[in-house]
């Protein structure tokens, strides 16, 4: 009989062992977890009564009468549900408030804005589900965890009895969509807005204008989009359609015009309002470029009053960004009647003369009841008190901006186009412990946004690139990382988990990042599922590296493994996981065993994608499964040599050849087989 400590090990070893060791005892075992959901609740507690069953007799209802948006959730709710499950909602009990399964109470129906109250209770018995919220958004909040809790045991659905009491942490929790670079078309941007309220994000900000292209309809300058976008642009038809949805959704949008910099694409209609001479024609490479506006002009704000006239009428949100960010101010410099101004006016540096046109750009907005929101170069202390500070450089200038009583939102550590494993963004918070605020300033950082900018990004892979690490981000503004927080390997191996369940939540609800991956693999190989296996330990290069080996434009096609790969290579993940088991003496010998006979599967699995012929532009493919297939073999050697206590040779192993990039892609399998190797030539199996 086994010892109490014994036990105990055995059942954390069931608990936390990856998925590819024992996915029968693992799936089992996590769907008992509470924390399923993503925004982890701020109250959560799993009671001991039973569950509450999901079958034909359910249905889903307001106990008074809903607004449009609670009465469009709820039935949207049902759709899910019945989707999720196979089981026909009974459309009897719909309205029946004395027999429907779910109840829900809201008291008051709230546009979405930056002082909506989101808060939310549940409470869950075997016999109802009880929903209340103080507004109708509130329980649009409530009814995505319910969502998230449906699990499925023993031939049933069902939902763990439960109370929830729950409110967001911060009022803005945004996802930047930039639709200027790589045009995005309305159901790209309508199906992550359903993954946004899904993980209770509430601010799409749509990055309209930039050297790459004008995407709005403009009826008062029509050559905005008429000269400026390919003819790839959102009529305002289609706007008032998206603000719609996100606003039916309890998200708001924000849209951002680029001023006074990134502004090419505005000067090919109208030249005369830059600071140099055209003609203009649309950018299409990507970096950062000269033309700017000429700020010394009245003709400039006569443009703009009636540009944002016409904008601040379309868009209902109280906020329109400006951008303001990597102006160097060449043009300007080289511009003998604005230096001449700027010695009129007393300007010693261009961001003087910048903080006076981001003025007057802000006194427009206000005459049209609007308020002011720019990236951090905008900041000045001669702007009034209401607009925000879009900090994307570093904490520094938020927390600054809070210390004089400026608002702020921080996306600096949430760029989710550079490709950064989705702890980096867990870890990166707006309110860390050890911030230098007091009480009173805090209340100034409003929240946060991941930013998704699209140089390298196009309608078909763009949800991969957002989904799930965005999930991530939602976690840390709603909640908090909460018990989490500790940055170690058991918790990284918890969350990795919860991230992937997220994920697998989002394809059920529509988003396409898991679904367009496969078609975009069956258009460049014959073996998709080959390949998918092998790019499950390969990941893009982070940050802008990609661009030290393609001079990337708009007309590249992004249809090769490294718009494919993605972030947080699974099998990468678990195989480092294992071996920090390994380096620590936690791992069992069923994990190593189970490790060797995964390795090997991936080394058969490069194996025969070489000796398959495929189409297409394959060299690089075949380079990785070599590359690859080499890697899985010493791996193998060291977990045999680990196993068996053998040595593992003589010779060394060059780690730095499989670190070296290969396709804009990095092997992510290297740092922790260097990490295994060292370990057993620390216990002397290496000669």
């Amino acid at each position: 009989m086994p010892g109490k400590k014994s036990l105990f090990a055995l059942l954390v070893l069931f608990v936390l062992i990856p998925s590819f060791l024992f996915p029968q005892i693992y799936s089992e075992n996590y769907k008992q977890q509470q924390n399923d959901v993503m925004p982890y609740p701020r109250n959560m507690v799993i009671n001991r009564g039973l569950p509450f069953e999901v079958n034909n007799e359910f249905s889903a209802t307001s106990a008074i009468g809903a607004s449009k948006k609670l009465t469009l959730a709820i039935n949207d709710f049902s759709e899910k549900i019945s989707r999720k499950t196979g089981i026909v909602i009974n459309e009897e009990n719909k309205f029946n408030s004395k027999s429907a399964g779910l109840l829900v109470y809201a008291e008051n129906e709230s546009p979405a804005g930056i002082i909506t109250d989101e808060s939310y209770t549940v409470e869950v018995t075997q016999y109802r589900i009880i929903l209340k919220a103080k507004t109708d958004i509130g329980a649009l909040r409530g009814l995505q965890t319910i969502l998230q809790l449906v699990q499925f045991a023993n031939g049933k659905y069902y939902i763990p009895a439960c109370r929830i009491s729950d409110t967001p942490r911060f009022p803005w929790r945004g996802l930047m969509m930039d639709v200027s670079r790589h045009f995005m078309p309305v159901e790209v941007i309508k199906r992550n807005i359903d993954g946004m309220a899904a993980v209770k994000l509430n601010v799409l900000h749509l990055h309209l204008a930039d050297n790459q292209g004008f995407r709005v309809e403009c009826k008062t300058f029509p050559k905005l989009h008429g000269l400026g976008s390919d003819g790839n642009y959102l009529t305002q038809e289609q706007i008032k359609d998206i603000i719609k949805y996100a606003n039916d959704r309890g998200i708001r949008v924000v849209p951002e015009f680029d001023i006074p910099g990134h502004s090419t694409a505005w000067f090919v209609g109208y030249p005369e309002y830059a600071s140099a001479p055209g003609p203009y024609e649309i950018e299409r490479h990507f970096g950062v470029f000269d033309p700017c506006f000429d700020p010394t002009k009245e003709s400039t704000y006569e443009f703009f009053d009636k540009f944002f006239g016409e904008m601040s009428a379309l868009f209902n949100d109280e906020y329109i960004h400006i951008g303001g960010d990597e102006n160097e101010g060449k043009q300007w410099d080289a511009n003998a009647d604005i230096q001449a101004f700027m010695k009129k006016n007393g300007f010693a540096s261009n961001h003087e003369l910048q903080a006076y046109f981001n003025k007057r750009i802000q006194k427009i907005l206000e005459k049209y009841g609007k308020k002011m929101i720019g990236w951090d170069e905008i900041f000045s202390e001669n702007l009034p008190k209401d607009i925000v500070i879009h900090s994307w450089r570093g904490k520094e200038s938020m927390v600054k901006a809070a210390q004089l009583g400026y608002a702020s939102i921080l996306s600096s550590g949430y760029y989710i186009d550079l490709c950064q494993s989705v702890f980096d963004h867990y870890f990166n918070d707006p309110l860390p412990s050890d911030i230098y605020l007091t009480s009173e300033e805090k209340k100034f950082i409003y929240g946060g946004e991941a930013t998704m900018w699209a140089e390298l990004v196009n309608p078909d892979n763009v949800d991969s690139r957002i989904w799930p690490r965005a999930a991530a981000i939602a976690e840390v503004l709603w909640s908090g990382i909460k018990s989490f927080s500790e940055d170690s390997l058991e918790n990284k191996f918890i969350l990795y988990r919860r991230f992937d369940n997220a994920s697998k939540f989002l394809n059920e609800i529509g988003v396409k990042h898991q679904s367009n991956r496969k078609l975009l693999l069956a258009k460049i190989t014959d073996k998709p599922e080959l390949l998918e296996n092998i790019l499950k330990v390969w990941e893009p290069l982070k940050y802008y590296n990609r661009h030290k080996y393609t001079k990337y434009s708009q007309s590249t096609p992004l249809n090769r493994a490294v718009d494919i790969a993605v972030p947080d290579a699974p099998l990468s993940f678990e195989f480092s996981y294992l071996v920090g088991r390994i380096i620590t003496d936690k791992a069992e010998k069923e994990e190593i065993e189970s490790g060797i006979k995964t390795i090997k599967e991936l080394e058969k699995t490069c194996g025969e994608y070489l000796r398959e012929k495929q189409n297409g532009n394959i060299e690089e493919i075949e380079i990785l499964a070599e590359k690859t297939k080499s890697l899985c073999s010493v791996i193998n050697g060291l977990l045999y040599c680990l196993q068996n206590k053998t040595r593992y040779g003589e010779e060394s192993v060059n780690f730095d050849y499989y670190r070296q990039p290969t396709a804009e892609l990095e092997l992510t399998l290297v740092n922790p087989a260097e990490e295994l190797y060292k370990f057993i030539e620390r216990r002397g199996h290496i000669k």
